[in-house]
């Protein structure tokens, strides 16, 4: 008898390998740039066709705060791409009480109307979850946007969205599982922030200043009248006859609107800082003011306004929300919670710090990744499980923490204007600093190798610091590059440092008391970062992408291959056959197998400014900025499995 089975037979991996890299060798097919972006840390951000390929998330932790809303005993803040709900009912002890998963893009706006949480995520659009269950926030919809949604305003069944260069959208919420854009208005610059009176629209419009919309018939907003602020118009909040504008650089302004058509200023209050957002509440304007924190001004005179109070944050002051006595502020480092029943004397009274709010750098040892978070400082993260990646200790550096080497029980950080610290991290929990070496200039990147560390010190070149007494480390050597080193890698007895301007310089620190630079390479563009990985030196070339360099005749290296990635490549490190470079953007995995013929085999747009990348085993780990850090897995190979008749007897 004959019987027909079938047999599933899996074609070779190396097949799937070959076609994903062929699917992936030129970025132009697979990114759309987006020449009005939104600005995010140093550079313009690019939008991807798709999010990610040949990675996946598996856990992220930390970020920067923007946003608050507060409702009840409830106060929900940003945290990098998360939306976390606190416990306010004891202000002076908030604790957390649940999280959102991740979303695309970096939380920064935030209202809760009625039974929902309408969220604003920049490139993610808006996002709305449940409030009904403070612990388990479950996202019912969202809605793309076309541009950057900056801020959400809800009133009745609407959303409006101020939409970066898209301007304002208008959409129907009426059933929040499927929300839909019935009409927008495109205002003549960015949109920054939005209020809703009645039945006009409140657009700060940065350098375009405030626009106020007509949208009374929802599907056909129209704009009757605006007033052009001096600054950059961030924010907006309206109360009675007054629109209040937190015009960054010129503070606040006050601006009638009791005629909508011919809105005009009644007076302003130039705060010290930058003015992000302000919101009113009885006779006073409270402002979250950049780096002069929280400011509180008496408007109860318009045309007359006046502080009274301040309350100066450690970190930058981004958003702030009012409830009762009490004024919550995010300020990128985390929350504040501010008592402001005496208004003229505000102060503390409980914080909530997140993880780390901007992921420099990020070095693996172990089950524990080590971020350096700037003004952060050091954080420790345990990441023995890496979907639930927790921080387990931090230390506050003196400085800027940009970098950090490990090696044993000791965490080396290049912390800027504070030179090399050394800190103890034989206890996770518990990480102290043993000894510092203040370095010329401003260290930025920093290598371990035996009983040296090796500091890239911007204008100031490659520092040779002594550490076999870590407690008394001291410099032997130093060697001024010609232009400002941003990295350093180590190899035999060769330092390799990325020194901006001047391409890749190699030093020779066989004694290193008297370092000699051999060779050099000027890349194309500013070389940010730099990994060595046998004969070839990979070099992050900040707008040229990823260059490899042969080294194997220092005195003589040359280009043997590039990719040319779509952002700003900033960071890079090589495992195996592939080279991971974080380019702003994102992180990038280069097959470079053949250095000739390097070409993309994953990539994964990361939601904050991926700035560096550390890998261990499968798992690549992203310093994300405001995003945090990111924990992915790579998956190189895809395994097809067709289906295949056979006849067997």
């Amino acid at each position: 008898m004959k019987v027909k089975i079938l047999i599933i037979i899996p074609f070779l991996a190396v097949l799937a390998l070959t076609l994903s890299r062929s699917a992936t060798a030129s970025t132009g097919a697979a990114l759309a740039v987006d020449s009005l972006s939104r600005p995010a840390g140093e550079g313009w951000r690019v939008r991807s066709a798709q999010q990610s390929s040949n990675l996946e998330m598996i856990g992220q932790i930390g970020g920067a705060s923007f946003a608050v809303a507060v409702r009840g005993n409830y106060t929900y803040i940003g945290v990098g791409p998360r939306l976390v709900i606190l416990n306010t009912s004891g202000p002076v002890h908030p604790t957390v009480v649940g999280q959102t998963g991740v979303l695309p893009d970096i939380v920064v706006n935030v209202v809760v109307s009625g039974f929902y949480i309408y969220v604003a995520d920049v490139k993610g659009g808006l996002h709305i979850f449940n409030a009904a269950d403070p612990a388990h926030p479950a996202e019912v919809s969202f809605y793309n946007t076309p541009g950057y949604a900056e801020s959400v305003a809800v009133s009745g069944s609407y959303a409006y969205v101020a939409d970066g260069y898209d301007g304002l959208r208008i959409i129907d919420v009426s059933n929040p599982a499927h929300p839909s854009e019935i009409g927008f208005y495109d205002t003549p610059g960015w949109a920054w922030s939005v209020a809703v009176s009645g039945a006009y629209a409140y657009v700060a419009d940065d350098e375009a200043g405030l626009h106020i919309i007509d949208v009374s018939n929802p599907a056909h907003p129209s704009e009757i009248g605006f007033y052009d602020t001096p600054g950059h118009a961030l924010g907006v909040a309206v109360s009675g006859s007054y629109a209040y504008v937190a015009d960054e650089n010129s503070g606040l302004r006050i601006i009638d609107i009791s005629d909508p058509a011919n809105p005009g200023e009644v007076g302003f209050y130039d705060t010290p800082g930058w003015a992000k957002c302000v919101v009113v509440s009885g006779s006073y304007a409270y402002f979250a003011d950049g780096n002069s924190g929280l400011r509180i001004i008496n408007v109860a005179d318009p045309a007359h306004p006046s502080e009274v109070g301040f309350y100066d944050t450690p970190g930058y002051a981004e958003s702030v929300a009012v409830s009762g006595s009490y004024a919550y502020v995010t300020d990128r480092i985390g929350l504040r919670i501010v008592d402001v029943a005496n208004p003229a004397h505000p102060g503390e009274v409980g914080f909530y710090d997140t993880p780390g709010y901007d992921a420099r750098d990020v070095a693996v040892s172990g089950s524990y990744a080590y971020v350096a978070n700037d003004e952060a400082g050091l954080h420790i993260i345990g990441i023995s499980d890496p979907a639930h990646a927790s921080e387990v200790g931090f230390y506050d550096t003196s400085g800027y923490a940009r970098d950090v080497a490990v090696s044993g029980p000791y965490a080396c950080v290049a912390d800027y204007d504070s030179g090399l610290r050394i800190i103890d991290v034989s206890d996770p929990a518990h990480p102290g600093e043993i000894g510092f070496c203040e370095t010329p200039r401003r260290a930025e990147g920093v290598a371990i190798s035996e009983s040296y560390v090796y500091v890239a010190d911007d204008e100031a070149g490659l520092r040779i610091i002594d550490v076999s007494d870590p407690a008394h480390p001291s410099e032997v050597g130093f060697y001024e590059t010609p232009g400002g080193a941003r990295d350093v890698a180590v190899s035999g007895p060769y330092a390799y440092v990325a020194d901006d301007e001047a391409g890749l310089r190699i030093i020779d620190i066989s004694d290193p008391g008297h370092p000699g630079e051999v060779g050099f390479y000027d890349t194309p563009g500013w070389a940010w970062g730099v990994a060595v990985s046998g004969p070839y030196a990979y070099v992050a070339d900040e707008n040229s992408g990823l260059r490899i360099i042969d080294v194997s005749d220092p005195a003589n290296p040359g280009e043997v291959g590039f990719y040319d990635t779509p952002g700003w490549a900033w960071g890079v490190t090589v495992s195996g056959s592939y080279a991971y470079v974080a380019d702003g953007v994102g992180v990038r995995i280069v097959d470079v197998a053949d250095p000739a013929h390097p070409g993309e085999v994953g990539f994964y747009d990361t939601p904050g400014w991926a700035y560096s990348v550390a890998v261990s085993g499968s798992y690549v780990y992203v310093a994300d900025g405001d995003g945090g850090m990111l924990i992915l897995r790579f998956s190189p190979y895809h395994v097809y499995l067709p289906l295949v008749l056979c006849n067997y007897r």
